[in-house]
Parts: C-alpha cells; sequence; structure tokens
C-alpha cells in the first residue's frame, strides 16, 4: 500500500548527538525502573502524611541562596535574572511563605523532580542534572519529629530494597566544644575545618600556632575519633563541658532511643553542612562512595522572628537506582500482538504487549529477534513465532 503522509521536510536534528557534559539520555530500562522507585517512594511519603508538592523548574536568582555560585543563570526577555532549581529545600520553603504562611503546622510535605548545577563535582558523580525525591517536616522541632525523620528514611531505603546504614551528625557539637575551649574568631575557624577532615596533622599545626594547652590539642584530636556506634555518645559526653555540648548529646540520645533502630555517628562532621541547625544524617550503600539519602535540620526564614524549624531529606534517584537494581524485580515480558485481542489478551495477563504495525511476517521476525519478543499474541492465544507462523 502506498504511504498516505503528505511530502515534508525532514524533522531538523542538531548538527551533533552529543548531549552537553554531565548530562545522560535516560534509555528502557532504567526510565521504568526509576519512575517505579519514584512511585513507591511517593506512595510511601503519603502513608505517612506527607502531601506531594510540585515547585518551578524557574526561579528568581538570588545571592543569598546556598546554591547561588553554582546555579544555571538566565535572562529572561524582561531583563530578570532567573535560575534553574538548584535543590529543593529553599524551593519548598519559598512555597510554605507563599502558599502555607498559617500552616496548620506541623507541615508534611513530598517532591520529585529534577535539579541542575552548572559546575562539575565529584559530589554528585559528575552530573549537573539529576533528579531527587523526598520529604519536608516544617513547623516542629525536637526529638520527635528528627526521629520520625529517622524512621521514615529508613522506610524509604527499605521500601527501595537498598541496604544502607543512617550515619547521624551535629555539626553544631564541634562548635561547642570549641566554644568550650575559649577558641574564637579565625582560630575557631580554621580548626573546624581541621575537625571535620580528621587531619591531626593540620590539628597539631594549628596548636602550635595558636599557642594551645596540650589539653585543649587533645580534645581536638578526640573530636575526629567520634565515629562509631552509641559508644561515641559516650565519648562525647566525656568531651561536653559547656551547656550547648551536653544539650546536643542529651538530644541525641533521646532521638536514638525514639528510633529504635541502630545508628552511626560521625561527631566530627562539623563544616560540610552550613544551613544545617542540628541533627544530619546521610546514608551509604554498598558499592557506592556518595550517599544515597541525606538531610537534616535547619531553619525556614519565613520572614518573621526566629523563623520556622524545618528538618528534612532528600534521595538522590540516579544513586538509588544503582543501589537499588539488583534487587528490582524484573521487567514484565514484552510481546508482539498480530491483533487487538491479542494484545488484550497479553495485557490482562500482565505482559507488555506491542502491536505490529505490518501484516509481513519477515519484518516482524526480524523485529522480534531485534527486541529479544519471544512471543506473539494472536486472538486468545501466545506462541512462538518460529514454531508457529
Amino acid at each position: 500500500m502506498p504511504g498516505v503522509s503528505s511530502p515534508a521536510r525532514p524533522l531538523s536534528t542538531l548538527p551533533s548527538a552529543s548531549i552537553p557534559e554531565g548530562t545522560r539520555d535516560v534509555l528502557p530500562p532504567d526510565w521504568e525502573q526509576r519512575e517505579a522507585l519514584r512511585a513507591r517512594l511517593s506512595h510511601l511519603f503519603g502513608s505517612w502524611g506527607y502531601r506531594g508538592v510540585e515547585v518551578p523548574a524557574l526561579e528568581y536568582a538570588d545571592a543569598r541562596h546556598p546554591q547561588d555560585a553554582r546555579a544555571f543563570k538566565l535572562i529572561d526577555s524582561g531583563g530578570q535574572v532567573l535560575a534553574l532549581r538548584s535543590e529543593f529545600t529553599t524551593a519548598i520553603g519559598r512555597l510554605v511563605r507563599a502558599q502555607f504562611p498559617a500552616g496548620p503546622f506541623p507541615l508534611r510535605l513530598h517532591y520529585s523532580g529534577r535539579l541542575w548545577l552548572r559546575a562539575l563535582t565529584s559530589e554528585l558523580g559528575r552530573l549537573r542534572e539529576f533528579g531527587q525525591t523526598g520529604v519536608e517536616l516544617i513547623g516542629t522541632l525536637g526529638a520527635r519529629a528528627d526521629a520520625e525523620l529517622l524512621q521514615l528514611a529508613a522506610a524509604a531505603l527499605a521500601e527501595v530494597s537498598v541496604a544502607a546504614e543512617l550515619e547521624v551528625g551535629f555539626p553544631g557539637f564541634v562548635d561547642a566544644v570549641l566554644e568550650d575551649a575559649a577558641l574564637h574568631g579565625p582560630a575557631r575557624q580554621a580548626l573546624h575545618g581541621a575537625v571535620d577532615r580528621k587531619s591531626g596533622a593540620d590539628i597539631d599545626l594549628l596548636s602550635r600556632q595558636h599557642g594551645l594547652s596540650g589539653g585543649v590539642t587533645r580534645t581536638l584530636h578526640a573530636l575526629t575519633d567520634l565515629y562509631g556506634g552509641a559508644e561515641v555518645l559516650d565519648a562525647a559526653a566525656r568531651l561536653a563541658q559547656g551547656t550547648r555540648a551536653r544539650a546536643a548529646v542529651a538530644h541525641l540520645r533521646e532521638v536514638a532511643a525514639l528510633y529504635g533502630g541502630p545508628l552511626l555517628y560521625d561527631l566530627g562532621a562539623s563544616r560540610r553542612y552550613d544551613y544545617y541547625t542540628g541533627l544530619t544524617f546521610r546514608a551509604y550503600a554498598a558499592g557506592l562512595n556518595q550517599p544515597v539519602l541525606g538531610g537534616g535540620r535547619y531553619t525556614l526564614d519565613s520572614g518573621s522572628d526566629g523563623g520556622l524549624p524545618g528538618a528534612g531529606f532528600a534521595m538522590g534517584l540516579e544513586r538509588l537506582l544503582r543501589a537499588a537494581a539488583p534487587q528490582l524485580p524484573p521487567q514484565p515480558e514484552v510481546v508482539l500482538a498480530l491483533d487487538a485481542a491479542g494484545a488484550e489478551l497479553a495485557r490482562g495477563q500482565g505482559l507488555c504487549a506491542e502491536l505490529a504495525w505490518t501484516d509481513d511476517q519477515a519484518e516482524l521476525r526480524r523485529y522480534s529477534a531485534a527486541r529479544g519478543i519471544r512471543r506473539w499474541a494472536r486472538g486468545s492465544g501466545l506462541f512462538e513465532p518460529q514454531v508457529q507462523a
């Protein structure tokens, strides 16, 4: 049969098949598996009372944004500087201020979408475009709220069959211990970095430069060793002299009791989370050197005195897919349906049915071989084409 389409020019294509560095095409079956993970997590978050929201990919550029220096920026026709969304917490904060100024609080929200960063960083696996899904719990603080997020994070990892331990930090603890040691100004800032890097050599060098006593230097070295299980809280309690440091340890003990499961602690981490104000956490999966989940407590600028307390976590979908892939169920078998009845039969059995576009059996066989399709469907039956034409 002659073609019925009107003659037309071919659709214009780019001169190159390449794509920008740090981006990727998502192919089958990765796309289906990623979307299945997203759907399962969305259902889980909803079952915990977190309601789904969506925020624009374009935002107004703002020098105060935590990712301002790394964001893709553009200028619209009116001269306004815009930025592609580079992280979700700030965007959700804007949404809360605009759409939920009076709550009701606590406000539980979940989201999913794409993020873009101008710079290529090892922290993000050299990706400049990537997907995230996550939750925010806004308008409440305390051990119960922090424990809820840890429990939900553990449930989310279990939902997608990713085995990973939660690692808890409290960046303010190091600062409180340095304050107790009467360290201020440049010395305090430099020692923050040395402790965070767990660099004993830098601690010794800075201690000599600033004339610190042997006792203070030993305390600083002890901070770098605060990694492990519940015993870390006992070691931290021995270092806590002032009110802030003791309160941090007490809070972590209360959260751990409410959480009820095993936790790892890294209380020497002090500079990795600039905008977090309390407990932080992340999770690593076997075989990945970057976390599949991360979050913590922050203060949301609400335009009022003190701001709103908030906490949440995000899960990187690309990393999550890599970690979860071995445990994901196989994709449904694809069959080639020679008629509508065969397609309905196959789909009724949970199979995927592609409709044949021609009666040319040889062409259909070649296509089936290339696609790995083993069976065809016609009428009320399924059959293997090489056996029954």
